[in-house]
């Protein structure tokens, strides 16, 4: 059995540009598609140009133009797509629906993995507005996605640490307070947080495995389970210092939804669903999943 040749799409975004990396390191034949959509974009052209300089086949295709789409997809095994579901940046999943289309027609594809790479959706379908938009839209494309009887993993990858870690899951900054740190209720709900690129290379591995084929692979090493004050307590440790502790309560939490605009109501559902909840480990895998670190201990 050869390696899978992989086609990213999204791959200057911030986990596409990971993936690619991933896949060019585990020894796979890596496609990158270039949209014209990128215009004068110079930093996305320069990453573009750099990963053809790693090894990487850049691809020219647009999601606007279906045959493109299907001769891009034709000449690989895999597809993995990275495209953007964060409301702070860019918001596109249902864009993906035309991927499938382009899976569909060209009919080669063994593995689909979708921009996923969150929370499952499958289980988030309580979830309050406006944030429930993402977890039905990623459903949406899985219902397309199995309709087309398209071999697929799921990757539910939890919180990346560059948007969650740093910043001790403060809202609204990505780097860590050195003075006062607001708790979410009383901060010892367990969350999984995610090194970034550990998500992209368990993806990798997960797209040649049998043991993945049509199932959601959940990362979720036991080491990378934490409360947020045992996240507080590593960074304390780093500076030497205790930092003033304020707790806000759930009802508090979910009134300070008010008055934000759209992309910050979103965030304030998620962090509430992830902080209160516990929706990341409130539930033991089944049937139709895995767990990254169980599959691959070796990583």
């Amino acid at each position: 059995m050869g390696k899978s040749k992989v086609l990213v799409v999204g791959g200057t975004g911030y986990v596409g540009r990971r993936i690619v990396k991933a896949s060019l390191e585990q020894g796979h034949e890596t496609y990158v598609l270039q949209r014209p959509e990128i215009g004068l974009d110079i930093e996305k052209v320069q990453m573009l140009l750099s990963f053809k300089k790693q090894g990487a086949h850049l691809v020219e295709a647009s999601v606007s133009d279906h045959q493109s789409l299907v001769e891009a997809v034709k000449l690989v095994d895999v597809v993995i797509c990275t495209m953007s579901g964060v409301h702070f940046r860019s918001h596109n999943l249902l864009v993906q629906l035309k991927l499938v289309e382009a899976i569909k027609a060209a009919g080669n594809v063994k593995r689909f993995l979708p921009s996923e790479f969150g929370m499952d959706p499958a289980l988030m379908g309580h979830a309050l507005e406006p944030g429930r938009v993402t977890f039905d839209e990623k459903m949406t494309v899985r219902k397309a996605i199995e309709d087309a009887n398209i071999p697929f993993t799921y990757i539910s990858a939890n919180c990346f640490a560059g948007y969650f870690a740093g910043n001790l899951s403060q809202m609204g900054t990505l780097l860590p307070p050195r003075d006062k740190v607001l708790l979410y209720g009383d901060g010892n709900v367990k969350v999984v947080y995610m090194n970034e690129d550990d998500v992209a290379a368990y993806t990798i591995k997960t797209i040649d495995d049998p043991r993945t084929l049509n199932k959601t692979v959940y990362l979720r090493p036991p080491e990378n389970i934490l409360t947020q004050r045992q996240l507080i307590e590593k960074w304390e440790k780093l500076i030497g210092k205790q930092l003033e502790k304020s707790s806000i309560n759930e009802q508090d939490f979910l009134a300070s939804i008010k008055g934000l605009d759209y992309a910050a109501q979103v965030g304030v559902g998620h962090f509430y669903h992830i902080f209160y909840e516990g929706c990341l480990t409130n539930f033991e895998i089944g049937e139709g999943g895995e767990e990254a670190s169980e599959l691959y201990p070796e990583s």
